[in-house]
């Protein structure tokens, strides 16, 4: 692992993110903006059985919060809102607590380490996770008041 903050494989990350856009019918939307640098995620979100089923994102980031969204991007579908906190906490715990990098389906979340050493760009890096859990805990708590049709 290289220790230059701007690797290519952030770079490439940055690059090329998946799921811009938006979803036609989301049961949740989250706009998260860092107050320390501007950043800015929109994210919409679709939860079927307690897993993501499908997402959205509009990204206005450096490339450290843009590499963070294309990682939660590529790897989100199928994740239950556990897997989701579990990856954020985990991201937080690495960049401002020297923690491992999470582990599992969001793994790839360590080609940011080399960020630790710079904790303004911490909240935009941590944006994307932050935005999809709170979406997933919103589609979740929809669904479950929203009364069943037949």
């Amino acid at each position: 692992m290289t220790d230059d903050l701007y690797s290519n494989a952030v770079l490439r990350l940055a690059a090329d993110i998946p799921r811009i856009g938006r979803l036609a019918r989301p049961q949740a939307s989250v706009r998260k903006v860092s107050r320390l640098c501007g950043s800015e995620i929109e994210l919409d979100i679709i939860v079927q059985s307690g897993h993501v089923a499908d997402l959205a994102l509009r990204v206005k980031a450096c490339a450290l919060g843009q590499a963070s969204a294309a990682i939660l991007a590529r790897a989100a579908i199928g994740a239950s809102l556990r897997e989701l906190e579990l990856a954020r906490d985990g991201l937080k715990a690495m960049l401002k607590q020297n923690g491992p990098a999470p582990r599992g389906r969001f793994a790839e979340l360590q080609l940011l380490q080399s960020a630790r050493a710079y904790p303004a760009r911490h909240q935009s890096i941590l944006l994307a996770f932050d935005a999809a859990v709170e979406a997933v805990g919103q589609a979740s708590t929809t669904r479950l008041a929203t009364p069943l049709t037949g």
